[in-house]
């Protein structure tokens, strides 16, 4: 039987996701590689110019 996840490890393996994602998402600005992603249904590619800037808040 699979044990619960506390809480609080949780909330830590969401963040460092989030915090990971956020630092994939800026080299890929950086160093001008598009990325494709879901929306609406449907695989989007978006091209380095068109990835949004996260702001330094919403990465923690």
């Amino acid at each position: 039987m699979n044990k619960p996840i506390p809480d609080k490890l949780s909330s830590q393996i969401d963040t460092g996701v989030k915090l990971a994602i956020a630092k994939a998402l800026e080299k890929h600005r950086k160093l001008g590689e598009s990325i494709s992603i879901w929306q609406d249904g449907k695989v989007v590619t978006l091209t380095a110019e068109e990835i949004p800037q996260i702001s330094s808040d919403n990465q923690s």
